[in-house]
Parts: structure tokens; C-alpha cells; sequence
């Protein structure tokens, strides 16, 4: 493959380009995306080459939602921005009791091909209504497909997957990784939403992490790698529900040790199920406690000393990492 570095909302902007190219019944609308093309810039310029499909819309979740169902019920497929993740609630009844539900409920004669993009998780002192990492809820939601891209390139891929698919997906998007480079190739092969992707193999502990916290995960093993000689096998989740759990039971086989990493609160997260999982049907692979990395417990603050305190990064990681190996105790 040729190495092409890009922003992840370039990459976006590509994915979107490209399935809007390919099928007609792609459209996306939402908040300030055809005049100022996106907050973080992600639909800058589609409004030139589609401007019967890039919409702006009033500021209103609840008829964005309301109107995608409709939409994707009427054979349409589209793609709708929410701006910012931390205002999904207010579409909620759309998202939970219609959207997750038509297709199960017309008993399979609606069509729900529709991609809620949702920009979630930190930005840099946007305090607590502006910053918080929602995709565990959504998980307990049936007929819904989430997923959480950590890089550029899968970040495009998996924005390509969501809008083929014939169901509803919620394509979760962390604010911080906009502005973020990686390489995407020209190339770059079709995944299977719902599969996991082992990153860094190893032979010691498991990571499991997603999202822009995989970046922390990967840094922090490696760390430990170097410092201490541990192995560890680092997998980037990607799909959140469903949970690729065949690719994590064979690696806690191989290593006997399962430390979870992610952004949003640690009580309740995805963490949480992959630890119930695991500890159910494989307790014999493990060697170790199950330990899990996240956020703490409370609204995020805007004071960045606070903000930094309630957050777990690669500090935590590797502590847990270490607890893992019997080097030290989790922090």
C-alpha cells in the first residue's frame, strides 16, 4: 500500500465522498456542515460537488433523528451529524423506540440503513456538557450497531462499512482525533464492522481499548515493554456492540492477563462486559484479576487540574499493566 498521511476528518471527508459517489440514496445533514462544513472542518467543500445532499438543519436532534428514520424507512440512506454526542439525549426516544426498533417491529419490511455520526469524548476544557464519552449506553440498546474508530485509516474504513450496512449504526467519533495524522492508503481494504483488531501482538497481558484512548494504550505498552520486558497484546476494539469476543478470549488464552482501558467512566463501561464476559465463560485462561482503566465517577471539570485528575491516560495504564505482570499495584 502507498503511504499517504491525512487528518482523521479529512479521512472522514473521503468516506463520505466516496459512498455519496457510489450510491445516489447517500445523503448527510445536520448542524453548520454546508456553509461552514462541519465544526471540526470534516464536510469542508462536499457542498460544491453535492449540493442537493449536504444539508444544513435547524438546531434540533429531535427532528434530525426523526427525520433520518423516516428517511431510511422511505429507502433513503442517510448520514446524520449531531454536532456534539453530548446532546443525544435529547433525540432519545427517536434513537431507542424508533430507530433501533422499526426494522424489528414491521417485522422486517422496514429498511434502517442510517449512521448517526457523534462526535464524543474530550475537548480540551469544554467541561461537563461538552466532553463526555456516552457509547456505553447504546450498547444496551437491541438493533443497534455501535462503533468507535481510533485512527485515520480505520476511522475512513469503518465510516465506509457503517454506511453500507443495512442496519442502524451510531459511529462514535472522538473530538480529539479530528486534527490527528496517520496513514491512509489509497488502497485501503473494506473491514467487517464488527470485528476486533489485534494492534500489537504479545504473549503477557491483553490491552483491550478503542477510540482515541488506544493511542494512550499503545504508548503505555510499549512503555512497559521496553522498561520491564513485559509482552503485551494491545487490540483496538473498533466495534463496541457487537463485541468481537472471539478475538479476546483467544488472546487472554495466550496470555492469561486482561487489563481494559477506555475514556468514558470506568463504572458501567464497556470494561465492565468484557471483564463479566471473560470472567463467565473463560475463567480458567486467567492467571490475574480482570483490571479495568477509566474515568472516575463525576461530571468532567472544566479546571484542567481537575480535568486531568478525573480522566485516567497512560499513567493509569501502565500501573494497571504493571499490577498485571505482578510488577506493582494498580492505581
Amino acid at each position: 500500500m502507498s503511504e499517504r498521511i491525512i487528518t482523521f476528518g479529512e479521512a472522514t471527508r473521503e468516506a463520505m465522498l466516496e459512498e455519496m459517489r457510489a450510491d445516489e440514496r447517500v445523503f448527510v445533514y445536520g448542524e453548520d456542515i454546508a456553509k461552514q462544513g462541519g465544526i471540526f472542518g470534516q464536510f469542508a467543500g462536499m457542498k460544491d460537488e453535492f449540493p442537493e445532499r449536504v444539508l444544513d438543519t435547524p438546531i434540533s436532534e429531535t427532528a434530525l433523528v426523526g427525520a433520518g428514520v423516516g428517511a431510511a424507512i422511505a429507502g433513503a440512506k442517510p448520514v446524520i451529524d449531531l454536532h456534539f454526542a453530548d446532546f443525544i439525549g435529547i433525540a432519545m426516544d427517536e434513537v431507542l423506540n424508533q430507530m433501533a426498533k422499526a426494522h424489528y417491529m414491521f417485522g422486517g419490511q422496514a429498511s434502517m440503513s442510517l449512521v448517526l455520526r457523534a462526535p464524543d469524548g474530550l475537548m480540551k476544557h469544554g467541561a461537563a456538557q461538552h466532553s463526555q464519552s456516552l457509547e456505553t449506553w447504546f450498547t444496551n440498546i437491541p438493533g443497534i450497531r455501535v462503533v468507535v474508530p481510533s485512527t485515520p485509516a480505520n476511522g475512513k474504513q469503518l465510516l465506509k462499512a457503517a454506511i453500507k450496512d443495512p442496519d442502524p449504526v451510531i459511529y462514535f467519533e472522538n473530538k480529539g482525533l479530528f486534527p490527528v495524522k496517520g496513514n491512509v492508503p489509497d488502497d485501503l481494504p473494506d473491514i467487517d464492522l464488527g470485528k476486533a483488531e489485534i494492534v500489537k501482538p504479545g504473549t503477557d497481558v491483553t490491552l483491550i481499548s478503542y477510540g482515541l484512548m488506544l493511542t494512550k494504550a499503545l504508548a503505555a505498552a510499549e512503555a512497559i515493554e521496553r522498561e520491564h520486558g513485559v509482552s503485551v497484546e494491545v487490540i483496538d476494539l473498533r466495534s463496541i456492540s457487537p463485541l468481537d469476543m472471539p478475538t479476546i478470549y483467544e488472546s487472554v488464552k495466550r496470555t492469561g492477563h486482561l487489563v481494559i482501558a477506555h475514556e468514558a467512566i470506568k463504572i458501567g463501561g464497556v470494561g465492565g462486559e468484557i471483564a463479566a464476559r471473560v470472567a463467565e465463560n473463560h475463567f480458567d485462561y486467567l492467571r490475574g484479576p480482570i483490571l479495568r482503566v477509566g474515568a472516575k465517577f463525576s461530571p468532567l471539570p472544566f479546571s484542567p487540574v481537575l480535568e486531568d485528575y478525573v480522566l485516567a491516560g497512560e499513567r493509569e495504564i501502565t500501573a494497571a499493566l504493571k499490577a498485571a505482570a505482578g510488577l506493582g499495584e494498580a492505581a
